[in-house]
Parts: C-alpha cells; structure tokens; sequence
C-alpha cells in the first residue's frame, strides 16, 4: 500500500531507512510524495512517528507535508499511537520548540520573546540613541540588514567592527549592544532561534543527546537552500545513526543572495562517503517539449548533479517565441496570447508572466490594462514601490509644498535628521521654534523642493525626474542598500515612463506623468475588485522568476530574455557561480510550466530613459531549434534575429 503510485526511483528512496540518504529530486519529480510516503514507511517498520524528525523552509510546507503524511499513515491502517506524530516543522519553529525546552541565552530563560522585524529595527533604533547616535542620520532599517547577513554567515561583532566600512564598524558597535539589550529584555529576533539553537546543538551535550535520542530520522527538505547555520544545525540533529535524509536539486539553487550555499547539496558525498543517492529524474508536471528545453538549458552548468529529466507526458504544444520590437510591443504580444489562452479555456489562474528584474512589471501592467485583461502582481505593484512613490512625492511636493502627506513622506528621505516633531512644528506655524541645527536641515529641505520646481519649470518629465534622483540623492543612499540594485533599477524605469510626456511644454508634462501614476494606482484597485468578479477565475499573475518558485501553471511567458537582462548582469559581465545561477534561474522559469510556453525578448528595450539595442539571450541558443516556433504579431511584424 505505502509503495502504491511510487516509480521505481521513489521506492528506493522510500526503502532505503538507515544511513545517510541524498535525494536529488529533479523539478515536478514528486519530491514530497517520496518523503511522505518514506515517513510512513518507516513508522511501519515499527519505528514511532515522534521518533521522526521533518525539516523545510515554510509554514505552508511543513503544514502539506504533515497533512499528508498523517492523512497517508490513517489509509494505510499502520498500527501507531495517534497521540504521537512526527515532528514536522520549519527550521524557525524547530528552534523555538528546543530554546523553549531548554532555555535560551546559554539556557538562561525558556520564557522568552520573539521579535519581528519592526521589533527589531524598533531596538537597534534605541540602541543607536543610547550611543548618542541619531536614528535619522544611520538608518536601522540599513543596520539591521548588515547585522543579520552578518549573523547567518557566522560573523561576530568584533569582526565586523575590524572592517575598513565605516558603515560596516558601526554595525558592529551597534551589534554588540543590541545583542546586550536582547538579553536584557530576554528577547530573540529571528536569526537568533537558529543561531541560539546550533549554539545549543553544537555545545550543550545535554540538549544535543536529547535530540539524537528523541529523532533518528531526520529529514531536511529543499537542501540546496539551506545557509551555514542550518546547515550545521542539520549535522548536528544527525546522531551516531546518521539517519539523515536530504532532499533537494542543485539546478534549482537561486538564492545565494539569501545565504544559501549549493555545496551544502554538492558536498554531501564528501560529509557522508557512505551515503546513498537516489535521483527522482521523472517529471509528472510538465510536456516533453518543456523538458526537453529545460535539460538544454541546464546541462550548460559545470556545478552540478548529473541528471536527465523525462516525462511519460504527452509532446504537448512547441515552444513560443518571440523577438519584439521593443517593451511595448513584447507586452502586446503577451496580453494577445493570454487572450488567446483564455478564450481556449485556460482559467487566468493558470497564466503566469515571469520577469527577471522588478521595473519590468511596469509596462505589462498598463498592456493588462489597456485590454481590460484581470491580472494581479505578485510583489508590490510598480507604482506603490517605495522608492518610486519618494520620488513622485518629492514632485508633487516641489509643485504643492502645502501637500503635508508629501512633506511627512520625503523630508527625511534619505535620512537628514529630521523627525515627526519636527513637522508638526513647521505645520503648526512654530517653524522659529526650531533648533538652529535642525532649521538649518529645514532650510536645506525647501530650498531643495524650490530647486526641483525651477527645474521642472524648463526641463522635460524625464530630465525632471533623473535631477530628483540625483540631487535628493536618492541613488546614493539606495546604492548602499541590499537590495539598492534592483531598487534603482525600478527609478531607471519611471525615467523611462517620463519619455512618454517630454513633448509637453513647462509643468504639464510632469504634472500629466504625476496624474497617470494616480489614476494606475486606482486602477489597480479596480483590477483587483473586478479580477474577482471574472467567473472565479482570478488573474493572470505577474511575478519574478524568484517569486514563482515552487509554482506550476498551465502556460508561462518568460520575459526580457536579452542579453544583460536575463541573464542579469547588474553593470557587470558574469562570470562563475554567478552565471550558474542565473542559468539555474532561467531552468527555474521554464520547468514552471505544464503546457505551454512562450519566450519573449526586445530588440529595443529604453533603459534610464535611453533607448538601447539589445541582443536574445544565451539561454536561447541552448534550447533545441526543432522545439521553437517564432511568432509574429497580426499587423506589426516585430523584429526577430535568428539564432
């Protein structure tokens, strides 16, 4: 019964109960199928359920997989105390269970905390006030950033405070004060539940013997996303037994950003000589076509397991692509092919549009628009990101500065030292009051809103808006940002957006680019009203390739593949580990979908407002010329180069 609809890949896997056991489970290969049932497996051997140990990356996971291996154990009519289940948790919830039991901060307190993220910045806030530090000139937010990538590489304060970044030795000083006050106030943030817990695992023989005995299976899902602490916590549960189970794909390894490490997966030969490796290479999700495509598309990378996915599917549909003439036209494509799906059949659910880089979400929004066509954004919708609303604000405010919702967004963005009280003094007519440093900022402030009117007064929407980004300093202050890359990218766009409106004369242009952003973000909301109302069907989802991990769709289009775009280069050419990962991203996208998919690039793609020529991507080149069919437009041919 438990060995039922399993391959022969899949039973060995779930037979296979003692010793070390790597799964290398290919894209749509029933990776959790395999676990489930080897779960139940080995509770029918006799083992009890609480014995058994299941580790993975979210809530809604770990909630499936437990589910279902409950679920799977009741029809198999297994003979188990029902009071006892296997332990199925993420990793942060795993922790929380065993610092509760036996005491955080050195075993101190089981009864503590847990800080989310704006309790955090909250503290280190207060921590940089205690050092006489002023939170609006150093950005907790920024801070809190530095110290957790800090943290989950196993860095120390005191290493951090050694480096020649003076942002980087504030960290540091800021780090060591807040893990001071943490335990003051018998509080963890997130990175300290695993931080804390391999501190436990690692040297408290007591707390690691009670884990060895209590699980002596233990399963880690999603391996090749796991970071340096998880990885040696993993280690760590895995008693003398080594009954560890892991399960993953280092073809889909794409958040190195994040802390994830792929030799954790590719090393795990190295950790356990003896182990066993079973790959689940057949893939029930999508055509041979598609997988046909993804294996061109990954066998290209060197860092990798050997494997070849397959399917038992039918041929299904060839691959679609397209060489627009530029973003415009790409998106009209794509919105004329989602009609035609949806006229086939297809629910809007069931589409989705895939983007490397945020900014483009842009242009497809207002085509989905444009052709009434029910979408949702998976993400921040281009108009209500941050950095593209401080910019829109501080136009608004230069025109307006009577507008006391922009003055309250911008004034202190990026941070000049001013704060609430402030503003509540300048609006109030105490703007005398003020102390003669922070009437100075204030100055400094309006003069700067006088100069983006004199400004915006003799130039056009584009150049208006490239003077804002500059002279605010906006792109300096994103630069040395985490994520200040993408971000800036998204302003590069609105500058591109401020092209439609140069031919205007004076202010209205700008003001007529200032009412189309307003009217969007209403729209918006129109759209996500009526895309309830279209049969139940939903929209059609637009995302990052990062976001649809872990998500299938009857038809995909993935977008912007150009040269510098997809693979993204970020100003640089890649080369290493880096192209790898782009490679991985790119395999990612393609294995989303089940029957059909479209590829689309632009010969032609305005860039910070400068019209570029562009070439396909490389990825393009390693998919198999008989499974392409190059598309046209009725009545715009586009602009297609021949690879």
């Amino acid at each position: 019964m438990i060995l039922n609809g399993l391959n022969d890949a899949q039973k060995k896997a779930v037979l296979h109960t003692e010793g070390p056991l790597l799964i290398v489970a290919g894209a749509g290969a029933g990776k959790t199928k395999t676990m489930v049932h080897r779960i139940a497996h080995i509770v029918s051997l006799g083992v009890s359920p609480s014995k058994i140990l299941a580790v993975t990356f979210t809530n809604k996971a770990a909630k499936e997989m437990r589910e279902r291996a409950v679920k799977l154990l009741e029809e198999t009519s297994i003979s188990f105390d029902s009071r006892e289940v296997p332990f199925i948790s993420t990793f942060h919830s795993l922790g929380v269970f065993l610092l509760r039991r036996f005491g955080a901060h050195g075993g101190k307190t089981k009864r503590f905390t847990i800080m989310d993220d704006g309790d955090t910045t909250a503290l280190i806030k207060e921590v940089l006030q205690s050092m006489g530090l002023d939170p609006k000139q150093n950005d907790p937010r920024g801070l809190k950033g530095i110290i957790s990538r800090c943290a989950n590489a196993m860095q120390t304060p005191e290493e951090l405070m050694s480096e020649s970044n003076p942002t980087y030795r504030l960290a540091g000083r800021v780090w060591q004060k807040y893990i001071s006050e943490k335990q003051k106030q018998n509080s963890l943030d997130f990175d300290d539940l695993l931080l804390q817990t391999l501190d436990m695992l690692e040297n408290n023989t007591e707390v690691k013997s009670w884990a060895n005995n209590s699980w002596q299976y233990i399963h880690i899902d999603e391996y090749q996303d796991t970071n340096e602490v998880q990885y040696r916590i993993a280690k760590a549960l895995t008693g003398e037994s080594k009954n560890l189970c892991v399960v993953g794909d280092s073809d889909q390894s794409i958040y190195s950003w994040r802390g994830a490490n792929i030799k954790n997966i590719l090393e795990f030969e190295k950790d356990f000589p003896e182990a066993e490796v079973v790959l689940l290479e057949e893939n029930y999700r999508s055509t041979k076509t598609v997988i046909t495509a993804a294996n061109g598309i990954i066998k290209q990378n060197v860092h990798r397991q050997e494997k070849n996915l397959y399917t038992n599917k039918h041929e299904g549909e060839p691959i679609s692509l397209y060489g627009a003439y530029d973003e415009a036209d790409e998106a009209r494509f794509i919105v004329e092919r989602c009609v035609e799906r949806l006229d086939a059949g297809v629910e809007a659910s069931d589409i989705a549009v895939l983007f490397r880089a945020n900014f483009q979400s842009r242009v497809l929004e207002e085509a989905f628009l444009a052709h009434n066509i029910p979408y949702q954004v998976l993400g921040v919708r281009f108009f209500e990101r941050k950095e593209v609303k401080d910019v829109l604000s501080y136009i608004r405010a230069s025109l307006n500065p009577e507008s006391l919702g922009d003055i309250k967004r911008i004034i202190n963005v990026p941070a000049r030292g001013i704060g609430k009280v402030t503003i509540a003094k300048i609006f109030s007519g105490g703007k005398d009051t003020l102390p003669a440093k922070t009437l100075i900022a204030v100055n400094k402030f309006y003069d700067l809103l006088l100069n983006i009117k004199d400004y915006a007064e003799s130039h056009c929407a584009s150049e208006v808006i490239k003077f804002v980004i500059t002279e605010t300093k906006i792109d300096a202050s994103l630069k040395a940002e985490p994520d200040g890359e993408e971000r800036l990218e998204n302003l590069q766009e609105l500058v591109t957006l401020g092209l439609r409106y140069d031919h205007h004369e004076g202010l209205v242009g700008i003001e007529k680019l200032i009412e189309e952003a307003t009217l969007m973000s209403d729209q918006d909301e129109l759209v996500e009203s009526r895309k309830l109302k279209v049969e139940s069907r939903g929209g059609v989802k637009l995302m990052t390739v990062h976001a649809s991990k872990g998500l299938e769709f009857n038809t995909v289009f993935v977008t912007g593949l150009e040269h510098g775009l997809f693979p993204h280069e970020r100003g640089e050419r890649l080369t290493g580990a880096d192209a790898e990962e782009e490679r991985r991203l790119m395999y990612v996208a393609v294995t989303r979908a089940r029957e059909k998919l479209y590829l689309t690039y632009a010969s032609m793609r305005t860039i910070y407002g400068m019209r570029d020529v562009r070439l396909p991507s490389e990825f393009l080149s390693d998919i198999p010329d008989e499974l392409i069919t190059r598309e046209s437009r009725d009545g715009e041919a586009g602009f297609t180069v021949y690879l």
